[in-house]
């Protein structure tokens, strides 16, 4: 690996390289902070992709894309004497170092669970009015459920056992077949959203992400679906003209693939 020097002056390239695109390139030098947050979204996105791919060399490439980004947005935070790179660096190792009073201070922790705890309990005495501020009301609502549920643990405000979490999506469970049954759209609705949050608040307490295994669902969905597709091209079919049963022996072939 490269050693901290040549860590540092790959950094000082990448910032070098900004600054040129930015007073050189015309498209560099139109973009804003709001012509770029789509850009940024994407990239994470496709971030997230790599991961879940496990494809190291792509992550690379992803985490170098994003990093861009972050670089782009301190360079022009610097134009107006807002903010530059070392005010990003700098804020961020600040708020590190007094969130890990642990590490930098005399606070002792036992486990994960408490350095989650000590982080929400800072923030709160950092102004904060609530727990949840840190959730931003962007995000996807599955990943969003997932933030609200660690967020509140983390101050005390759980289940004990995940057995408990268990009954309560069983209890959501029949309270959504129920609505089911009346046929109240509305009713059913709110009653499949507490579904999805107690599954969901399930997941954490067996420590799976979500959002994560959804994503692998989907992924796996979508493979087996394409080889069905592929079968049936393979055969001059179009998949609207044929049976379930059809597809179905296509779709198990699939499964064991």
């Amino acid at each position: 690996m490269n050693s901290r020097a040549d860590q540092l002056k790959a950094f000082d390239r990448l910032l070098t390289i900004m600054d040129e695109l930015r007073e050189q390139c015309p498209w560099d030098k139109k973009q804003t902070m709001e012509t770029l947050r789509h850009l940024t979204i994407e990239e994470t996105y496709e971030l997230g992709d790599a991961i879940l791919d496990n494809d190291l060399d792509e992550i690379k490439k992803e985490v170098g894309d994003l990093m861009l980004h972050l670089v782009f947005y301190a360079k022009i935070g610097s134009e107006t004497n807002s903010f530059d790179i070392a005010d990003v660096c700098n804020s961020i190792c600040e708020k590190l170092i007094h969130r890990h009073p642990h590490i930098y201070g005399d606070v002792k922790v036992t486990d994960e669970e408490d350095v989650k705890r000590n982080w929400e309990k800072l923030k709160l005495k950092e102004g904060k009015s609530s727990v949840l501020e840190g959730v931003p009301k962007s995000l996807p609502a599955l990943v969003k459920a997932n933030r609200i549920q660690d967020k509140v643990a983390g101050v005390g405000f759980d289940w004990e056992k995940p057995e408990q979490v268990w009954e309560k999506v069983e209890e959501e469970l029949e309270e959504f077949k129920t609505e089911v049954e009346k046929g109240n759209t509305d009713a059913i609705e709110d009653e499949f959203g507490d579904v999805l949050f107690s599954m969901v608040n399930y997941a954490r307490f067996l420590n799976i992400n979500p959002e994560n295994a959804l994503e692998r669902t989907n992924k796996k969905f979508s493979k087996r679906f394409q080889y069905l597709e592929a079968k049936a091209k393979g055969m001059h079919k179009d998949l609207k003209d044929m049976t379930l049963a059809e597809m179905d022996v296509f779709w198990e072939e699939a499964k064991k693939l």
